[in-house]
Order: structure tokens, then C-alpha cells, then sequence
């Protein structure tokens, strides 16, 4: 997520449900008018007015905050509200939206939309419009952001709440200002600004002032950046506000960047991220670290920029995966378009049989035959339209077939979501390559694809062979683990094997390959634990892997030597019989405190006997 998209994310957030409940969430009123939830004693409108709170204000549990919102919908509409049933669906749009589903909140915005204007309530319905650009806009797809802030914008020009149009404008600038638009998005920032200040509406004023500097910025009018910016920090700190906060003062970092002036950009940097650390703003975090690698990259600190850049990997990994949920929802998009184009298709052929009967008039032959011919074609036309559907349907269980494990597909095909589990005892594998980021820069593009791809390839057949699953890859980074989506008895040793072959690979491939770029040394950090796994959501098609343990594995990877395999204390206690291990010490581990690692050297006789045994008994 870029600097400027976090501090418009919250003011979808903020803005629109701010003004439609007049007031802030509030978890403790959520737990408070939950007990008048649980007696029962509440019908109709009461009911209805009730469970509108209760999901506007649950911010702990998503879940609990859609389920009050369906329990909304539902009265809403038996009680024929249209009122009650456009604020549910917004506020089920909201709450996938904070969870990353965005799929789902773009339906539930346009069900509210739709409500919104069968009722001829303009405000809501430009309100609603918004909170569609809004998800157009974190998905990346500016051209429908742009199309929804303009339809948003004129609705609520006929509107009373000057601070909804004040807010659907600043957004609309800062979708202008994401594709480089900056003499737009300061027109809007100018009128949106204006009304905040008339309204004397200070979060407005301090999210437009922090934008407008963003964009000084970009145009090289760095004094003029400063002083915006450094106004709405005031303005946010008076309200306790951090999280932007945090954005613009990486902002800063950049603008002193530009200067050169590294000791002034550190220390903004710096700032960014330990205001994040203290809030547990895990998006900030990301990007304050990114911002501190590439400042120490640029001072030539390799080992400095190297830590925060795996730190920013860290957390970076932490969040929902948007290019993912922007394919499925291009997905989602083009078939939506099929569909109102078979409509239409549809529409003009019916126009020309209506044409067709009006002439048949001259003759009972000449009817026949015109009647005859267009329904020969609409069969035709039928049936080309239902081989492009199944050819769309095939190609969308292909693409989930190539995203996921084959049961994890198969359970999201039959029942829409996928179940995370927990394993008790898995053993995870993490290998980077010594020196790669920065021998890379002097790599082309396709050089570095190539070398990337050749290792990469040969450690997939090694963790294939010895039936470990691969996670991921970041970067020059490979993970991958042993232990699920099937729990085994000697997984420890196989990911053991497999890191010996790949340590191996790498060394011979130093001896033997005279290409420049093949001239590694690989690093080997193997942990095991308990992690949770599965898919995230409903939504984000990604096999992936969470917990300490993971983390501790990494650890365990940048503690590592060349050519060596750098293990947890709790794998050893389970490979020490079948390995010659050397003890090398404590590290102290962030919220672990001191562990202990070991190295293992070599293979004792008979382990791959007793591992081909225990597959054989599995």
C-alpha cells in the first residue's frame, strides 16, 4: 500500500459513518448495548435501530459485526425499511472492507446504492457511490474509482451534508493524485478543504492538509509540503489520531531524502516507525521499515538495510494479499460484463423480432419464414453464449487450481470458504541467498529472472522429493515446510535432508557453472513449532503459513553462515540422534527473549533408511 492510499482508507472509514451515525465507534457502547441484545426484549423499529449500533460499533469481532447487519437486513426488509435496509448493507460493505474481502463489500455497496436510489435519497446513494470508488480505488482499478467519485460527487452536490461531498471530494483528489494527476487532485483538495473549514470539521482539515502536502511534494515544492504536512501532524496528535500520522511522517523522510539531508530523513523515518510500533499499526510498520532500507541503501549501510528490509517482509506478509483479490475480482468484472452484454444481445433481438412481426403483415409465407429464421438464430446465439460460459467457468477452476493446493480448491468450490488449521508440529525452512539484493542492481531483468528461476526450480524438485510443501517465495527468499496439509512423524528429518541437498546444489553449482550470475552462497535457518495455515478470508486465494514459528525460522536464516544450516533448539531435540549437530549459542529473539541454535554438519548412517521407512508405514 502506497504512503497517501492508507490516509484516504481511513477516511472511507471515518468520514461516511461518521456523519450517517453522528458519532465515533465505540467498542464499550458495542459490549454495553450487547446485553440489551442477549435479554431479547426489543422488536421492530427498536430491534432495527438496536442491531444498527451494535454493527457500527463492534470493532473487535468482523464476524459478530456482520451478523448483526444480516440480522438488519432481514427486518429491514420484512418490515418493507428501506432506511434500515440501505444502512445494513453499508455497514456490511464496511466491514468486509476492514477485513479485506473486497469482492463482498463492492456487492453490498451496490445493494445499497441500488436501495438508496429505488427510495430517491440522494444523500445515501451518493454516500454509497463513494464507498464504492473507495474499494475501486484500494483494489487499483482507477478508471471505475474515477467513474464512482464523479457519479458520488454529483448526487451529493443536490445533497444537504456538505461534509459527505467534502469527503467524497478528497478522495477523488487523492484517486487524481494516484495516477499523477496533481493539478486535479489540488482542485478538489481546494474545494474539499473549504467546506472542512467552514464546518470547522478538524479530522477533514487535517487528512486534506496532509494530502495537499503530499502532493506539493511530488512537485518539488518541498517548503510548501513541510508546512502542510507538519499542520495536520499537529492537528492529529491534538486527536489522538496516529496511524496517518505515521504515513506522513515517512512522507517527510522522503522529502529530506530528495535533499540528501539523511540525518533529518532518518530521524522522521524513525519517528514513523516507532509511533507504529506503539500502536501495533502493522501497515506503518511495513512501510517504515521499507523507507528505513532504502535510506541506508542509499548511505551504502548494506547490513542496515538489509534488517529492516526483512522486517518489512515480515509484517508486509502479515496483511491480505490485494493483487490476488484484484485478479479474482477482474474475474468477477469481466464475467458481470458478459452478462450485461448477453442482456443486451438479448434486448436487440427481441427489438428485431417485434420489427419482424410488424412487416410480416404482407404476407401468413413471408411471416412464417422470418419467424422461422430468428429463432434459428436465438438457438444459435443460446447456444454460442452458454460454450462462452462454461469456457469462463473452466478458465476461473483453472486459475484456482494453479493458486491452491488441490483440497484446499476442492473445499472452497463446495463450501465457499476455507477452514485455517492448526498444526501442532510443523518444521519450516527459510534459505536466502548471501549478498543478492545487492549484487542484483548490476543484474538486467532477465539475468536476474534466470537466476532466480534456476535455483528455484531445482529446490523445488528437492522439497518435492522428500514430500515437504512449498510456501512461498520472496525475493531471492525461498520457505517452505514439512508437516502439513499432512501431520508426519519425521518431518523434522526430511526438511533436515532436504536442506543438506540444497546446500549442496548451491556449492556445486559454484564449482561448475561458469555463468557470473550462478556464484552464490546460500544461508539455511530451519525452526519447528506450532503454526496455523489455510487461506485467509473468504477471498484471498493463498496458501500460506502463520505463527512464531515462522518468524523464529527466519530468525534462525539471518543467523546463519554460508553454506550452513542453522536450526532451533526444538528442532534439535528432534534430528540430534540422526545428525552431528554443533552447539553455537543464544540469540535473543524479539518477544522470545535468548534462544539457543545449533548447527548441523553432518549425516549419520541409516537416516534415509528410516525415513523411506516412515513413509512406507504413513
Amino acid at each position: 500500500m502506497c504512503l497517501k492510499r492508507k490516509a484516504y482508507c481511513l477516511l472511507m472509514g471515518f468520514f461516511y459513518f461518521s456523519c450517517y451515525f453522528s458519532y465515533a465507534q465505540d467498542q464499550r457502547e458495542a459490549d454495553r448495548l450487547a446485553i440489551i441484545y442477549q435479554e431479547g426484549n426489543l422488536e421492530g423499529v427498536a430491534k432495527m435501530e438496536l442491531l444498527k449500533n451494535l454493527a457500527f460499533n463492534e470493532l473487535k469481532n468482523p464476524d459478530l459485526s456482520l451478523k448483526y447487519a444480516e440480522e438488519l437486513i432481514d427486518l429491514a426488509s420484512k418490515a418493507n425499511n428501506s432506511d434500515y435496509l440501505f444502512t445494513g448493507y453499508l455497514r456490511k460493505g464496511a466491514t468486509y472492507s476492514s477485513t479485506g474481502d473486497l469482492n463482498d463489500a463492492l456487492e453490498a455497496y451496490f445493494k445499497g446504492a441500488e436501495i438508496a436510489a429505488n427510495a430517491k435519497n440522494t444523500e445515501d446513494e451518493g454516500g454509497a457511490n463513494m464507498s464504492i470508488a473507495d474499494v475501486y480505488s484500494i483494489m487499483g482499478n482507477s478508471a471505475n474509482a474515477e467513474i464512482y467519485y464523479t457519479k458520488a460527487i454529483q448526487l451529493l452536490r443536490n445533497a444537504d451534508n456538505t461534509i459527505l461531498l467534502a469527503s467524497a471530494l478528497l478522495n477523488a483528489g487523492d484517486e487524481a493524485f494516484n495516477v499523477g494527476n496533481y493539478d486535479l487532485a489540488l482542485k478538489y483538495f481546494d474545494e474539499s478543504g473549504t467546506i472542512f473549514k467552514e464546518a470547522d470539521y478538524l479530522i477533514g482539515t487535517a487528512y486534506n492538509l496532509g494530502n495537499v502536502g503530499m502532493v506539493y511534494a511530488e512537485q518539488g515544492k518541498d517548503a510548501l509540503a513541510e508546512v502542510n504536512i507538519n499542520e495536520a501532524i499537529a492537528i492529529l496528535e491534538d486527536m489522538e489520531d496516529y496511524s496517518p500520522i505515521s504515513v506522513y511522517l515517512t512522507f517527510m523522510a522522503n522529502i529530506y531524502a530528495k535533499k540528501a539531508d539523511f540525518t533529518t530523513a532518518f530521524n522522521y523515518a524513525q519517528r514513523s516507525l516507532d509511533l507504529a510500533n506503539q500502536f501495533g499499526l502493522k501497515d506503518e510498520i511495513s512501510n517504515a521499515n521499507l523507507k528505513l532500507s532504502e535510506l541506508y541503501e542509499q548511505i551504502d549501510s548494506s547490513r542496515k538495510s538489509l534488517e529492516h528490509y526483512k522486517e518489512y517482509v515480515v509484517y508486509r506478509d502479515s496483511v491480505k494479499n490485494i493483487n490476488e483479490v484484484q485478479q479474482i475480482a477482474d474475474l468477477r468484472t469481466n464475467y458481470e460484463v458478459s452478462q450485461k452484454q448477453i442482456e443486451v444481445d438479448l434486448l436487440e433481438q427481441k427489438k428485431k423480432t417485434q420489427n419482424i412481426i410488424l412487416y410480416a403483415t404482407a404476407g401468413v409465407l413471408f411471416l412464417i419464414g422470418l419467424l422461422a429464421l430468428g429463432l434459428l438464430k436465438r438457438n444459435k446465439f443460446i447456444k454460442a453464449t452458454n460454450i462462452i460460459i462454461e469456457k469462463e467457468k473452466q478458465r476461473s477452476d483453472d486459475l484456482l487450481l494453479n493458486i491452491l493446493p488441490k483440497d484446499t480448491a476442492t473445499e472452497l468450490k463446495k463450501f465457499g470458504k476455507v477452514k485455517a488449521k492448526k498444526f501442532d508440529l510443523v518444521t519450516v525452512l527459510f534459505t536466502d541467498f548471501e549478498g543478492f539484493t545487492k549484487y542484483s542492481e548490476h543484474l538486467s531483468p532477465e539475468d536476474l529472472v534466470e537466476t532466480v528461476d534456476f535455483y528455484f526450480s531445482e529446490f523445488d524438485k528437492i522439497i518435492e522429493k522428500h514430500h515437504l510443501e512449498k510456501i512461498k517465495t520472496i525475493g531471492d527468499a525461498y520457505m517452505c515446510a514439512g508437516g502439513l496439509p499432512f501431520p508426519s512423524n519425521d518431518h523434522a528429518k526430511r526438511v533436515v535432508l532436504a536442506a543438506f541437498e540444497i546446500a549442496d546444489f548451491v556449492e556445486k553449482t559454484q564449482k561448475e557453472v561458469e555463468k557470473e550470475n550462478f556464484n552464490f552462497n546460500v544461508r539455511i535457518g530451519i525452526n519447528t513449532g506450532p503454526v496455523v495455515a489455510g487461506v485467509v478470508g473468504s477471498k484471498k486465494f493463498a496458501y500460506d503459513i502463520w505463527g512464531d514459528t515462522v518468524n523464529i525460522a527466519a530468525r534462525m536464516e539471518s543467523h546463519s553462515a554460508p553454506g550452513k544450516i542453522n536450526i532451533s533448539e526444538h528442532t534439535y531435540q528432534l534430528i540430534k540422534n540422526d545428525f552431528e549437530c554443533e552447539y553455537r549459542g543464544k540469540i535473543d529473539a524479539k518477544n522470545k527473549g535468548m534462544m539457543k541454535m545449533y548447527f548441523v554438519n553432518a549425516i549419520k548412517e541409516n537416516v534415509y533408511e528410516t525415513v523411506e521407512n516412515n513413509k512406507s508405514n504413513s
